[in-house]
């Protein structure tokens, strides 16, 4: 089971960036796909971004809503993973979640079953 902890969460105004962080306490971090979802308000949880392990070569998928704005990353030194939201604007708002699973084929990516495990969250909320 993979410990993720979330941070960088926060408010901010329309047209701002932040980055979220998720670290990971797992040993092999690096064959792990990392994925990002939100949950707005009332609403479900939806596929944010996702970046697969070195066995994938690092492909990344994104939601149509972010693509252009939102970009993931990861840093498997640091068992770290990244998303860096710019341009960010009120629909934004949500508790943003980290997520790492093994062996997710690339169609499942975007899929919230797919992954094992999970992070508490951290809360974005964009607002004037």
């Amino acid at each position: 089971q993979v410990q993720l902890v979330e941070s960088g969460g926060g408010l901010v105004q329309p047209g701002g960036s932040l980055t979220l962080s998720c670290a990971a306490s797992v040993g092999n971090f690096r064959t792990y796909t990392l994925g990002w979802f939100r949950q707005p308000p009332g609403k479900e949880r939806e596929f944010v971004a996702a970046i697969r392990g070195n066995h994938g070569g690092g492909t990344t998928r994104y939601a149509d809503s972010v693509k252009g704005r939102f970009t993931i990353s990861r840093d498997n030194a640091k068992n770290t993973a990244y998303l860096r939201l710019n341009d960010l604007k009120p629909e934004d708002t949500a508790a943003y979640y980290c997520s790492a699973g093994s062996g997710i084929i690339l169609s499942a990516m975007t899929s919230a079953s797919a992954y094992a495990s999970w992070g508490k969250g951290t809360q974005v909320t964009v607002s004037p």
